[in-house]
């Protein structure tokens, strides 16, 4: 099927009375890779978290990017096959409303808003020491982090106002720009035979399997956070019902195999033998330190300036995904009216951006009032639940593929719409202990913070389930069109009965 290209708006649409919508048509599969990707902050997660997963799980460390990789694109299987069937606006609770019902919907929704805003506010907080990390390393300056802080939240506000198009193309350059020095990177090691020669030891059995094992299959995880809102973008994607299965596949393909190669290139930077002494003697300088030997000190200057822009970035992709939820719960009537408003030349949601930004603010302000430490809490505390709570929905929406399908007429085979999301639903499983039980590994924080960290996201479901029950008492008619599909979808009239 040819892609439809992009729709302007017609001058019906700007007549008086009408109301402005999303602009439609406009992402083409690469543009959706890029914002999920960017979410992921590929240069961010390498340089910050490659390191420790190296320290704690040894050479055998790129076989647990594999892993998570692997596991994502079970989950992929079953999780695309319903895009092409469930065309509502709300994304993941959109899915889980279809399979599982109202009530666990809404709660799914909830659980969407807090996460998605805990992936994103807390990153501010990298960015203000990001940047004088930056500035240090490069002109010897130090500067307070919270203005850096405020400066991104306008930054992000604006490129969140800002037309679609607008953000995909700023993020296509900053994405090509911040795995090219990883690229540029991995080429020099390649180039120079690393410190003693290549190995492909990393990949035996009996170095994959050592107990830090867990440890790095944590981390993993942890850095694909994000890649599933190829979904949020249907409504602007072209041709959504491809586009947005082949981005899915992209990101989770791209993701595996870029971080399972880079972290591999890096052990041969050290040589196998030396790698996991230096990354645990000096974690935050390892990447700094390969691609000065082996491709020279600018490059390392460069990257310290890549690394502020891959922040950027990333707190950009997960502004827009926020912004497309707040439009969804309000078109729902779950949130005020107002979040619905999309600006009538850029047609991007800014009310639900504004507000989001203001919530950002908020946060970031009450960390620095506080006097807490950028890092190690406002990053770190809030960014936690929020990656928690994501994995959660990931889970609920793994379950709900098969109910989802046992209750509509399909042609869609028992291998996309049964074992694969059973397979998913274990690993996804097991991924979330993994990362529940190693959370001192991410936060370095007591025991009692991250049992608080921990319960966040189950706490935020429940408050979402005593939200559908309040919903269903006193506003039925919003309850039950919860995340019914739109009228114009071609196959509205067969997406099967959504429990309550």
């Amino acid at each position: 099927m040819p892609a439809t290209p992009p729709q302007t708006q017609s001058h019906s649409d700007r007549s008086v009375g009408a109301a402005p919508t999303l602009r439609a048509g406009t992402l083409g599969t690469a543009d959706i890779a890029f914002f999920v990707v960017s979410a992921a902050a590929p240069l961010t997660v390498m340089a910050g978290v490659a390191p420790f997963a190296i320290a704690l799980g040894g050479i055998g460390a790129p076989v647990g990017y594999l892993v998570a990789g692997v596991t994502l694109a079970v989950f992929a299987v079953g999780f695309t096959t319903m895009s092409r069937h469930v065309r509502s606006a709300g994304a993941f609770y959109a899915f889980i409303t279809r399979g599982l019902g109202r009530s666990v919907g809404i709660g799914a929704a909830l659980l969407a808003m807090v996460g998605y805003n805990g992936m994103e506010i807390g990153v501010y907080g990298l960015l203000g020491t990001s940047t004088q990390d930056t500035l240090h390393a490069l002109f010897g300056v130090d500067i307070p982090w919270l203005p850096v802080s405020l400066a991104g939240l306008v930054l992000i506000w604006y490129g969140g106002f800002r037309s679609i198009d607008f953000g995909a193309r700023l993020l296509g350059v900053l994405l090509c720009a911040e795995t090219g020095i990883l690229v540029l990177l991995a080429g020099g090691v390649l180039l120079k035979g690393g410190a003693h020669g290549l190995s492909m030891a990393s990949f035996a059995p009996h170095n994959v399997f050592v107990p830090g094992t867990a440890a790095v299959l944590a981390f993993a995880f942890a850095a694909f956070t994000g890649f599933e809102s190829t979904v949020i973008y249907r409504r602007e994607a072209r041709d959504p019902g491809r586009t947005v299965r082949r981005a899915t596949y992209i990101a989770v393909a791209f993701l595996g195999l870029f971080y399972a190669f880079i972290v591999w290139t890096v052990i041969q930077a050290f040589g196998d033998a030396g790698v996991v002494a230096a990354a645990g003697s000096d974690p935050a300088g390892l990447f700094f330190s390969a691609i000065s030997t082996f491709v020279g000190g600018w490059a390392a200057d460069l990257m310290h300036i890549l690394i502020v822009t891959s922040v950027l970035a990333s707190l950009l992709a997960f502004h827009n995904a926020i912004n497309r939820y707040g439009l969804a719960l309000a078109e729902e009537g779950v949130v005020p009216q107002a979040f619905g408003r999309v600006h009538v030349r850029h047609r991007s949601p800014y009310v639900a951006g504004l507000a989001q930004t203001v919530l950002g603010a908020v946060v970031v302000l009450a960390f620095w009032a506080a006097g807490a430490d950028p890092y190690a809490q406002l990053l770190l505390w809030v960014n936690t639940p929020g990656m928690v709570g994501l994995m959660l929905l990931q889970l609920l929406a793994a379950i709900a593929v098969p109910f989802y399908f046992r209750r509509i007429t399909h042609q869609e085979g028992v291998l996309r719409t049964v074992v694969a999301p059973a397979v998913a639903t274990v690993l996804l499983g097991v991924a979330i202990v993994l990362v529940c039980t190693h959370l001192d590994l991410f936060t370095g924080a007591s025991s009692l913070v991250n049992t608080i960290l921990a319960s966040v996201a189950p706490v935020v479901f429940v408050l979402g389930l005593v939200l559908a029950r309040r919903l269903r008492r006193s506003k039925p008619d919003v309850f039950e069109r919860f995340a019914a599909e739109p009228a114009d979808a071609p196959d509205a009239e067969h997406a099967g009965a959504v429990p309550a």
